[in-house]
C-alpha cells in the first residue's frame, strides 16, 4: 500500500515539474531558477509527508476526489523549501547524497564571478518560490471548499510552527548544556518534526475526506507520538548510522552541537570529568574528530543510546493506542502500523 501510494506521488511529481513551468513560465523567466528547482525536488526521497497525507485521506474518503496526488505534493514542496533553508543555516554542503542547493549554486554559478551575492542568497529566494509552489499544488484537489479551507489552514500552521521550531532550536544551541531540559528538547522535536512530518499531513488528509473532529484529534495525537519517536531515531542514525544511509558524516550532528535527547541524557549520567568534556565540545566551533568520537562513545557508555531506544518503543506503543479505536478503514490503519514499525525499526 505504502509503496503504491509513493509510486503515484513520484509520477505526479514528474508531471508537476512540467506543468508548473507551463503555468508560470519559470524556464523563460530564468532557466537557472527553473532547473535548480526541478533538479532539487526530483531527487530521491522517502516522500513520507505526501504519503501520510494520502493515507489520512483515503482512510476516510467515501470516494477519491481528483487532484489528490497533486495536492499531496504540497507537503513535499514545503519540505524541500525547508531543506534548502536548513542547509544554509546548518552550512551543510550535501543533501540527499548530492550537493545542497547553495553549494551547487556556489560551485556552478557564483564561482569565479565577481558578484555581490552568493549561492546562499540565491537559495533563499529559490526556497521562497518553492513555498509558493507548495500552496499552488495544494489547491489542486477538488473537495468541498470548507474542507479545503480548513486543511489549508493546517498546511499554513505546519509551515509556521516548523519555522518556529527551527528558531527555538537555534536559540537552544546557545543555552549551556547543564541548563538544557528534556522539555526544551521535546519542544523542538514537536514543532520542528512531529507536527509537520506526521501530525499535519495525516490530519490534513482526514479533514479533506470529511473525518470528524474526534478522529482528526486521534490522528493528531498519533502523529505527534510517532514524530517524537522518529526524531529520536533520526538523532541516533545521525550519530551511529552509516554515511551511505544519512548522506553525511556521522559526526555532523555532534559537530553542529545539536541539543538532542542523547546529549541531554549522556550529560546527566556522565561523571564530572566527562561533563566537562561534553561542555567543552558542545561549546566549541572547531571540535576535532578525536573529541567528537569521545562524545559518541560516551553516548553508549552512559546508557543514553539504550535510553533513547526505550523512549522510541514507549512512544510507538502510545501511538498504537491512539489509533486502536480510530474509525479509519482497516487496510489504511494496517498500513500506518506497518509504516511506523519500519521507520522506527521496531
Amino acid at each position: 500500500m505504502f509503496l503504491r501510494i509513493k509510486n503515484r506521488i513520484e509520477n505526479e511529481l514528474t508531471n508537476y515539474t512540467r506543468e508548473f513551468d507551463k503555468k508560470y513560465s519559470l524556464s523563460a523567466l530564468s532557466p537557472l531558477l527553473f532547473n535548480s528547482i526541478k533538479e532539487f525536488i526530483s531527487r530521491d526521497g522517502k516522500r513520507v509527508r505526501p504519503v501520510l497525507f494520502c493515507i489520512g485521506y483515503l482512510g476516510f474518503a467515501k470516494k477519491q476526489a481528483s487532484g489528490l496526488y497533486r495536492s499531496a505534493l504540497s507537503l513535499e514542496l514545503l519540505h524541500d523549501f525547508m531543506l534548502v533553508h536548513d542547509d544554509i543555516i546548518d552550512k551543510s554542503e550535501t543533501r540527499r547524497g548530492k550537493l545542497s542547493m547553495h553549494a551547487l549554486l556556489n560551485k556552478g554559478f557564483v564561482k569565479n564571478r565577481k558578484l555581490k551575492f552568493s549561492g546562499e542568497d540565491l537559495s533563499l529566494v529559490i526556497g521562497d518560490v518553492m513555498y509558493a509552489l507548495a500552496l499552488d499544488a495544494f489547491l489542486a484537489i477538488r473537495e468541498k471548499p470548507g474542507r479545503k479551507e480548513e486543511a489549508l489552514k493546517k498546511l499554513i500552521s505546519a509551515a509556521l510552527y516548523t519555522g518556529s521550531g527551527e528558531f527555538i532550536e537555534l536559540l537552544l544551541g546557545t543555552k549551556p548544556i547543564p541548563e538544557v531540559t528534556k522539555d526544551d528538547i521535546y519542544k523542538v522535536y514537536d514543532y520542528k518534526t512531529a507536527n509537520y512530518t506526521f501530525a499535519s499531513p495525516l490530519t490534513m488528509g482526514a479533514i479533506l475526506a470529511g473525518a470528524g473532529p474526534e478522529e482528526v484529534e486521534k490522528l493528531y495525537r498519533y502523529g505527534m507520538c510517532l514524530g517524537r519517536a522518529f526524531q529520536i531515531q533520526d538523532d541516533i542514525i545521525g550519530i551511529f548510522g552509516k554515511e551511505t544511509e544519512t548522506g553525511k558524516s556521522s559526526l555532523t550532528d555532534l559537530k553542529e552541537a545539536k541539543r538532542t535527547l542523547l546529549i541531554w541524557y549522556a550529560f546527566r549520567k556522565a561523571g564530572t570529568r566527562n561533563k566537562t568534556l561534553i561542555n567543552k565540545v558542545m561549546a566549541s566551533d572547531n571540535a576535532g574528530r578525536k573529541e567528537l568520537e569521545l562524545i559518541k562513545n560516551l553516548i553508549r557508555e552512559t546508557g543514553a543510546f539504550a535510553y533513547a531506544k526505550c523512549q522510541i518503543k514507549n512512544l510507538f506503543t502510545k501511538a498504537g493506542k491512539e489509533i486502536s479505536t480510530l474509525k479509519m478503514r482497516q487496510e489504511y490503519k494496517n498500513t500506518l502500523n506497518a509504516f511506523s514499525s519500519k521507520i522506527l525499526k521496531i
